[in-house]
């Protein structure tokens, strides 16, 4: 039997920011996201509670890859030999 997991996203488009709500069986919550910072509120259920450390470190290295892909690459200077 295979389960079915639907999200229920909205968008909310904003001068400076723009915000997502989301909700499912088991967490609700809003992202919003601006230019300079993401804030990221989930209210997990019970069940999803229990994995609260697990899903918060998954979501932070997602995003750190993420960030990671879309920064240009660092050029360093050459150094000048005597």
């Amino acid at each position: 039997m295979e389960k079915k997991f639907d999200m229920e996203c909205t968008v909310l488009e904003g001068e400076t920011s723009d915000t997502v709500e989301f909700t499912r069986s088991g967490v609700n919550g809003r992202l919003i996201v601006a230019a300079d910072h993401f804030d990221l509120d989930a209210k997990l259920g019970f069940l999803l509670g229990a994995f609260s450390k697990t899903i918060e470190s998954e979501i932070e290295k997602n995003l750190d890859e993420l960030l990671a892909k879309g920064k240009p690459a660092v050029k360093k200077a050459a150094g000048k030999k005597k």
